[in-house]
């Protein structure tokens, strides 16, 4: 592997060469990209580890449909700073929320949120409803299901740490691309390596652990996000994929329980990052909910 995970400073050299702008926030330093002209902002939040760059097919396909874009790399990820504290849904609203407003102002926007972006984008439409216009979910976190062993033990203070540090980085960075089913090699070892360049700064296995704990895991206070944007009355729209190995279908119907009146389309035989892997096919279903 050409990068070393968690080795090296995000310093201001690093955010020189970069694409896109920096604004500094008091949730922390964020790198963000806006895009468009004259149409209604759309606004992505990505999701557990993979950066902005995940919503690339669909920030294009809006832009030529034209919305305006608004993507930005959550606090930890990316190259947004590394801050210290518990990565909590908190956290995140708080810097959806600052940047929103420096960027946008008071007006109402589309939010979309994918896996674990869902739990953020869920719990700050529960907060500021009047913010958000539509909500678009992509295979979202957020529903109690069965957790895998490896991050049952990441709970687990010590074992934890101990995990992350010896093989969290290799492993995300193996498996970021593991569910493309539709894109060649070429596709994935870019992807990968996309993903793997953002996480060779410091910080990116703190963040990804306590995120873990204090967000994935924390089922309970994800389920406030959802039961506040079900009594917010905001249309809903999920897309899931019915292979999604990291997210499970069967999560669905929790979710219908949680927002009984959003809307569920389902891609057949689609892993977990179809919005990557299958976008176009991601905006023609998205585009006809946000425009009704």
């Amino acid at each position: 592997m050409k990068y070393k995970i968690d080795a090296l400073e995000l310093t201001d050299e690093v955010r020189q060469t970069a694409d896109g702008e920096f604004i500094s926030l008091p949730s922390g330093n964020t790198h963000f990209k806006r895009e468009g002209d004259g149409g209604e902002w759309v606004v992505l939040v990505h999701g557990y580890a993979t950066p902005y760059y995940i919503y690339d097919k669909i920030a294009k396909g809006l832009l030529e449909n034209g919305y305006r874009v608004l993507r930005y790399d959550l606090l930890g990820r990316g190259l947004s700073e590394r801050v210290r504290g518990k990565y909590n849904p908190e956290l995140f609203v708080s810097q959806l929320l600052e940047l929103t407003k420096a960027v946008i102002g008071d007006s109402p926007f589309f939010l979309f949120g994918t896996s674990m972006g869902g739990i953020i984008t869920t719990s700050f439409t529960a907060k500021h409803p009047e913010k958000v216009k539509k909500l678009v979910l992509l295979a979202p976190a957020g529903m109690v299901y069965d957790v895998p062993l490896y991050m049952k033990l990441a709970k687990i203070k010590g074992m934890g740490e101990l995990l992350f540090k010896t093989f969290a980085g290799k492993t995300l960075i193996k498996n970021c691309a593991a569910e493309m089913i539709y894109s060649g090699e070429d596709v994935q070892n870019d992807y990968r390596e996309r993903f793997a360049y953002c996480a060779q700064f410091k910080g990116f296995i703190y963040a990804t652990l306590s995120s873990m704990r204090h967000t994935l895991l924390d089922f309970p206070l994800a389920g406030k996000g959802y039961d506040g944007t079900r009594e917010s009355k905001v249309p809903v729209l999920t897309v899931w994929g019915t292979a999604d190995k990291t997210m499970p279908y069967y999560q669905t119907e929790r979710m219908r329980r949680a927002l009984p009146d959003m809307e569920l389309v389902s891609f057949e035989g689609s892993g977990h990052i179809f919005l990557y892997d299958e976008g176009e096919k991601t905006l023609e279903t998205v585009l006809p909910f946000l425009k009704k």
